[in-house]
Parts: C-alpha cells; structure tokens; sequence
C-alpha cells in the first residue's frame, strides 16, 4: 500500500516545488480577481424575474469559471504533451497511475482560475443571491404578508419592492449573502488542506533528495529556455538561406548577418529526433545517472523500449 501511495504521488514534488509555477498561479488568481471584479461592476445585472434569476445567478459563477477552466487546459504544456505521447507512443511507457495523475496535474492547474473566479463570486455575493432569493420560504420569515410569493421574492436584487417589504428585503438579503460566503470561506478551506496534505505527501514520497529537485527545476528550466532560443535562432538562419536560394539574396540586419556566419545550418531536423524528444517525461536513471528530460535522454543515446535493469524508472513527471 506504502508503494502504491508512494507511486502515485511521488510527480507531485516538482509541481509545488517549483517557483515558476507557484507565481504563475498568483498571477492567474490576481487577473482571475481582477477580471471578477470588473465582470460584477459592468455585466452582472440580475434580471429579478422568477426561474430566470436562478439560471443567470449560476451562469454569471458557472459559465466564466468554466471558460477559464478550458483555457487553463489549453494553455498547460502537459496537455499537448500528453496529446503527443498517445499519438506516437500511446501510453506504454507509463503506467496507469501516471496516467491519471498526469490528468490530475493538468486539472489542478487549469482549477487555479475558476476557483478564484468562483470563490470571490461567493464572497461578493450578488450571484448567490440573485439565484436563490425566490426561494426562500416566505414562512422563514416574521410576519412576510401571505399575498406575496415568489415573484416579489424574485425582485428583492433589484431593490424594486414595496415599501412595507423592504425589512424583509435586507432580512433575505443578509442571509443569502451570509450563506454565499460561509460557502466562499469553506472553498477557500478546502482547497488549502487539500494543498497542505499534497505538500505533506510529495516531502514524504519523493525519491529524490531537495537539492536534486532543485538541480532538476534549474536544468528544466535552463534546458526551455536555450531550446526555446536556439529553435529561433536556427528557424531564422534556414528561412534566410531558404529565401536566398530563391530571389538570390536575403536583406539581413547586421546582426542577423553574424548571426548566419556564425551559426551554418545545412538543414532541419529530421522527424525521428523531434519525436523522439516531444511528450510527457518519465523521470528515468540509467545505470544510477539520472536523465532530467527526453532531450536528455535523446542525447545519452537511451532506447524507447521501456526500463531495463539498467534503467530504473520512476513514475515522477516533469512539470
């Protein structure tokens, strides 16, 4: 059972551990609060009509939330990489407890957005309560007129009541939006124990020791960041030899001119090697060195045919 648990958890560790991601989530949660904020000042406007407010009060949380779900998904590099590694490898070289937590780890990331859109949506208030104002019992409520029902109920969001039931107003005013945000704070609750005990379990499964975590985060992210340049750099040279095969010349900037004497590119890569490096990464030891990436593995000459005796695999995905 400990393996299991160890097993299944274990690609938890570089996703909290490192900064990158951890700042990328504020930024989202702060443009997720931001972007709250100005939806509820210029759009919301409940329309205070029976059956109507209930649909538009869970539309105004639901629908954005959702949006941004989508486009969590959309932007996470695991997304595509998992999309890559069913199309050429499908999904033999992990198991399927990577699998699902490799799924786990994209929905945790695109959750970041529409959590805070719907937590904040909780402790304003005004979706709650114009999704839930016609049906609050008018028995609840002290001396409520009996020639009134739910249609009046309905108006309570918009102020645009009678005289005599603007008590009952604030009264039913006061206790949804108590309800939407007790519901906002014990969000809010969940979410941070369910990040404690994420955090807990990646310190205690872990095979790998704090600094190599750390050494690891480093090369990912030097690793992105020089492939990310060179592949411009070397996309430029070849279009400009490409261009000057064709009119004869190529109107450089100095710059890209010592760029195109320093660096010659005969041609691309050929399809085998970008396969060969694209997908999710398993991390792997050969004969006890780690391999940090597929790029890596790719340059230290390791096969695709799955661990050996001298590649030990463990089932911790990069980030």
């Amino acid at each position: 059972m400990a393996s299991l648990v160890a097993e299944n958890f274990r690609f938890l560790s570089l996703f909290f551990k490192s900064k990158d991601v951890m700042i990328f989530n504020g930024l989202v949660a702060l443009g997720t609060v931001g972007s709250e904020e100005l939806f509820s000042v210029v759009a919301f406007n409940c329309p205070c009509s029976p059956a109507r407010n209930y649909i538009y009060g869970l539309a105004a949380i639901g629908v954005p939330a959702l949006a941004l779900f989508l486009i969590g998904v959309i932007w996470n590099n695991h997304t595509w990489n998992l999309v890559a590694e069913c199309h050429k490898r499908g999904t033999k070289n992990f198991s399927a407890a990577a699998t699902f937590l490799l799924f786990g780890s994209i929905m945790g990331r695109a959750a970041v957005a529409p959590v805070t859109w719907s937590v904040i949506s909780l402790l304003r208030g005004e979706a709650y309560i114009c999704a839930l104002s016609e049906f609050v019992k008018p028995s609840s409520l002290d001396k409520f007129p009996a020639e009134y029902g739910a249609e009046v109920l309905a108006r309570f969001p918009c102020k645009d009541v009678p005289a005599n039931l603007t008590k009952f107003r604030d009264e039913v005013t006061r206790r949804l939006r108590y309800e939407s945000q007790l519901f906002g704070w014990l969000l809010i609750g969940i979410v941070a124990v369910l990040v404690f005990f994420t955090k807990c379990l990646k310190h205690c499964c872990s095979p790998l020791s704090y600094r190599q975590e750390a050494y690891w985060a480093q090369y990912r992210s030097n690793e992105d960041k020089l492939f990310r340049h060179t592949a411009e750099v070397h996309s430029r040279i070849l279009a400009a030899k490409n261009v000057k095969q064709f009119f004869g010349f190529v109107a450089l900037d100095k710059e890209e001119k010592e760029l195109v004497q320093e660096f010659p590119v005969e041609d691309v890569q050929p399809s085998p090697q970008w396969n060969a490096i694209t997908g999710v990464y398993i991390y792997r030891e050969n004969k006890g060195f780690p391999l940090y990436s597929r790029l890596h593995k790719w340059a230290k000459g390791v096969e695709e045919n799955g661990p050996t005796p001298e590649c030990h695999e463990m089932l911790f995905l990069t980030s």
